[in-house]
């Protein structure tokens, strides 16, 4: 039987689709540095942005949670479009850092704030274990969107810079009102329910120490943390890569007359990218069914962090190891979602999973500075590889304190239902 989206899970994969910033992510860096930033300056702002995405992640899911989730998620949007057009007109360094203060609000109104309302809306219409599904499927909308606009920008960007940019804000701007079409939850909207200050202090004590989360959480948020500051160095590596390649001299009567502009190339990579990331978000439910929640977790970061080794041996493995990583870190999105969603009460949801997001970008902030340095001192595929092991070293110390990840018999992480 072929199961027909509901109106409100269509919805929530158009948020997906207009949540999609493919048309200036392949050309960001390149931007900058046309504006004449250096790349200490491109640092810092990336620094900033972590540090204030860990500042604002606990109060912003707390106004998810007592104002409304839907509202939350509209604001979001609406700040990253403001963000997104501000980058046509800013010239200055200030005026990027203020275009980084509003995106990293943005990105934290949205950081557990939709993985909460998708949660309750499944679970009000009795179908919480479709959470990883649905949350896969919105995973794959967003890439394959990304697919799309990421060779859009690489040639907007060849026709003028700043064209990416007004392209997102409209993209970003129709998501805005996307949202408000969405239904609310319930568990919000009841007053006797909603979680004030303290309750949602208290939450945070109780819930994060659990037994099921405590361990839990610094290990995802290493993982991801890995991932992201991987990622950093993914142009460098490839170009380096590319470059050592020897063409046949056979072959070049035939590149003749198609030369694809050099920025523009990069849109068709990344776009190759969000393909594999969304393959692997879509079948997150079939990973979780066919290997448990449980294994899921504890094998793809692991199996990750041993490939970022592989380039030190053999360079040209970068690439293949850098599709992997995509893929590896949206197929963890929707399974970590589903453990957190699984371990906590409706009430306090979005406080709790923004607080896991502070946790991420708690771990990305030093990380990527540090990881600069040893880029700076060694190379590139050097700190990728430092990175795998790092991760390594670090899990095999947390297995040997506590085991975190609960086995899937144990709790709900098997299929049973948030109570």
């Amino acid at each position: 039987m072929v199961r027909r989206p509901r109106p409100a899970v269509l919805k929530y994969y158009l948020y997906q689709a207009a949540d999609s910033v493919g048309f200036i992510w392949p050309i960001f860096t390149l931007f900058l540095l046309w504006n004449d930033l250096s790349y200490t300056q491109i640092g810092t702002l990336s620094a900033i942005s972590a540090v204030l995405v860990v500042l604002f992640e606990m109060p912003t899911g707390y106004i998810a949670d007592r104002l409304g989730r839907r509202n939350a998620l509209s604001l979001g949007m609406v700040a990253m479009a403001l963000s997104t057009a501000g980058f046509v007109v800013a010239e200055t360094f200030p005026e990027f850092v203020g275009l980084y203060v509003l995106w990293a609000l943005s990105m934290a109104l949205q950081h557990g704030t939709a993985d909460a309302w998708l949660y309750s809306t499944l679970k009000e219409r009795t179908d919480a274990e479709a959470f990883t599904r649905i949350r896969g499927h919105g995973g794959a909308v967003h890439q394959l969107v990304s697919v799309v606009t990421m060779i859009s920008g690489g040639f907007l960007y060849v026709a003028h810079p700043t064209y990416p940019f007004a392209a997102s804000a409209i993209l970003n701007g129709i998501g805005a009102f996307v949202v408000l079409t969405m239904p609310q939850n319930a568990d919000v909207e009841d007053p006797e329910t909603t979680v004030g200050v303290r309750e949602a202090a208290s939450i945070i004590r109780t819930q994060l120490a659990r037994p099921s989360l405590r361990a839990f959480l610094p290990y995802v948020a290493l993982f991801f943390g890995i991932v992201s500051v991987a990622d950093t160095y993914i142009q460098p590596i490839t170009v380096g890569v590319l470059e050592s390649l020897v063409v046949p001299s056979a072959l070049a009567p035939a590149t003749v007359g198609v030369a694809i502009p050099e920025k523009a190339t990069l849109g068709f990579m990344y776009a190759g990218f969000a393909l594999v990331a969304a393959v692997a978000s879509y079948h997150a439910e079939t990973i979780r069914a066919r290997l448990g929640l449980r294994r899921a977790l504890l094998l793809l970061p692991v199996l990750t962090a041993v490939l970022f080794l592989a380039p030190l041996v053999v360079s040209l493995l970068a690439i293949p190891v850098f599709f992997v990583m995509k893929g590896a870190g949206d197929l963890s999105k929707p399974l970590v979602n589903q453990y957190l969603n699984d371990r906590t009460d409706d009430a306090g949801r979005a406080t709790v999973l923004s607080v896991a997001s502070m946790a991420y970008a708690f771990v990305r902030a030093p990380l990527k500075p540090l990881a600069g340095l040893v880029a700076d001192l060694t190379t590139p595929i050097t700190t990728v590889g430092a990175l795998g092991a790092g991760f390594l070293v670090v899990a095999a110390a947390v297995f040997l304190v506590a085991t975190p990840i609960e086995a899937d018999s144990v709790g709900r992480s098997a299929g049973e239902g948030a109570d």
